[in-house]
C-alpha cells in the first residue's frame, strides 16, 4: 500500500499533461491540500510517445466532437 506525506492512502490517477501523456501516478486523496505528493506508477515513457501520443488524443478528442454533431443530426432527423 502506497503512502502520501499526510499518511493516507494514496490514490492512482492519470496525467494528460503534454510531457507525461496517459502515464499514471499515485497522489493523495485530498486533491488540492498542502501535501502535493505524487509518486509514480508508471516508468518514464520514450521521447517518441511523448511526441505523438499528444496528437493521437487530439484526433481521438476531434472524432468525438464529430460524433456527437452527427448523433444531434440523426436526433433531429428522425424526431424533429
Amino acid at each position: 500500500m502506497v503512502r502520501c506525506w499526510c499518511g493516507k492512502q494514496a490514490i492512482t490517477r492519470t496525467s494528460w499533461t503534454s510531457a507525461n501523456p496517459g502515464r499514471r501516478f499515485y497522489g493523495c486523496p485530498d486533491e488540492g491540500s498542502s501535501c502535493r505528493w505524487i509518486g509514480w506508477y508508471d516508468p518514464e515513457m520514450c521521447a517518441r510517445s511523448r511526441m505523438i501520443i499528444p496528437g493521437l488524443l487530439r484526433g481521438r478528442n476531434e472524432l468525438e466532437e464529430r460524433l456527437e454533431v452527427a448523433q444531434g443530426d440523426v436526433y433531429a432527423y428522425e424526431f424533429g
